[in-house]
């Protein structure tokens, strides 16, 4: 038996997180330019997924995740220990006054399972975040910092490069990222250990060094809540 990963795997897989992730219906040839592979072998992962109710079409042929979509985000919610674990410790401990947010890595893109706003419920703070490219998101550089310099410079522009650079030493030296933007937010993240996630705080602005000390202390006490350990 090959040991290599099995491709048709790998692109069925890929297709429907890509098609997932879009917040309209997509055609094959669009999909195809994002995954960067053949639209015919789309079109048939497509008609394929299409088959098990993963993905169906509108009057315009174009895909949308289909039913069977929500049976199998069902069961990742309910497979996943992350969230099982995470769920009610960020409603009962996470500060309602900032943005807290927890996210993973995905194709250099962060994707938010949580990502909660001053005011908003915690139903609304499920999966309800779009994905940023992981070189804009304290998260992403959060995650990112795992990786050696060569294999990130190999994937990002020299500009997204010296964006990253300094929070990724930063996490690398001190295990957590503070970033301070131009526009005055600071924003910071730690990861969640074998989770390979990270859980930030944002939406603080103009906020003076004690402050953010006060801020990071009480991330890396929510993020010791949410790392498994060993008994």
């Amino acid at each position: 038996m090959s040991s290599q990963p099995n491709q048709s795997l790998i692109d069925g897989i890929r297709c429907l997180q890509y098609l997932v992730s879009s917040d309209r219906a997509i055609g094959c040839r669009e999909l195809a330019r994002l995954m960067d592979i053949n639209a015919t072998r789309v079109n048939r992962l497509l008609m394929t997924m299409a088959a098990m109710g993963l993905t169906q079409q509108d009057d315009q042929r174009r895909y949308l995740p289909g039913p069977g979509i929500h049976a199998l985000a069902a069961q990742s919610i309910r497979g996943s220990a992350l969230f099982s674990q995470a769920l009610p410790l960020l409603e009962r401990h996470a500060p309602k006054d900032i943005v807290v947010a927890m996210g993973v890595l995905w194709e250099d893109q962060v994707t938010y399972i949580y990502h909660s706003e001053p005011g908003l419920q915690v139903s609304q703070a499920l999966a309800g975040f779009h994905m940023l490219p992981a070189w804009q998101s304290v998260i992403g550089m959060s995650l990112l910092a795992a990786e050696s310099d060569d294999a990130l410079q190999a994937r990002f522009t020299q500009e997204q490069w010296q964006t990253m650079a300094p929070y990724l030493a930063q996490q690398r030296e001190q295990g957590y990222v503070v970033w301070q933007h131009d526009d005055g937010e600071v924003s910071m993240a730690q990861p969640l250990g074998a989770h390979n996630a990270a859980l930030a705080f944002a939406g603080m602005w103009n906020t003076g060094e004690a402050d953010i000390a006060t801020r990071l202390t009480g991330l890396r006490q929510l993020t010791a809540q949410l790392i498994p350990h060993p008994v």
